[in-house]
């Protein structure tokens, strides 16, 4: 966190230097900066997720030429569940809240949604080894249900885990 929070402050015109020394701004400020860096962390996550979207589409597109429609259904499932983590990710809340509501969210809750936030980065590559073992597979006019079930398996595990996220911020103390 501390690499994309450092180049968002060390990104700072003067007049945001100048405020951030106001008394009580400057805690506003950083917690602004963390939400910042946890938004442009999250939407990096869904690009990656994206780029394994255009890999899966692909690959279902060598099966349809190939002739294998009921693969290409399978991997319909995995495309929809890899779409709806990405949206998820795109849209999610970043650690807002309200000046009235109930749960304030402090600067060790934000450290934590970011770090939340880029572990959801090793499920990117766990679904870019199954995606390179399903398309050899489709190359090689292999079976492919094994693999698809398993990147279906792994994308509802993704949509699980962050289900969760929720949680960084209603357990904190």
């Amino acid at each position: 966190m501390d690499d994309l929070l450092g180049k968002i402050q060390s990104s700072m015109n003067k007049v945001e230097e100048l405020a951030a020394k106001i008394p009580g701004y400057a805690g506003y400020k950083q917690k602004e900066l963390r939400r910042e860096a946890d938004k442009l962390l999250r939407l990096h996550v869904a690009r990656k997720f994206e780029e394994q979207l255009h890999r899966l589409n692909d690959i279902q597109y060598t099966l349809t030429g190939k002739g294998r429609l009921a693969s290409v259904l399978t991997l319909e499932r995995a495309g929809m569940k890899l779409q709806l983590l990405i949206d998820r990710l795109k849209t999610a809340s970043y650690g807002y809240a309200g000046l009235f509501d109930a749960i304030k969210v402090d600067e060790a809750a934000l450290d934590k949604l970011y770090a939340f936030d880029a572990a959801m980065l090793e499920g990117v590559e766990k679904v870019a080894k199954l995606l390179d073992r399903l398309a050899e597979a489709a190359e090689a006019e292999e079976r492919t249900p094994p693999e698809a079930n398993e990147l279906i398996r792994e994308l509802e595990a993704l949509n699980n885990t962050f289900s969760q996220r929720q949680d960084v911020i209603l357990s904190q103390k």
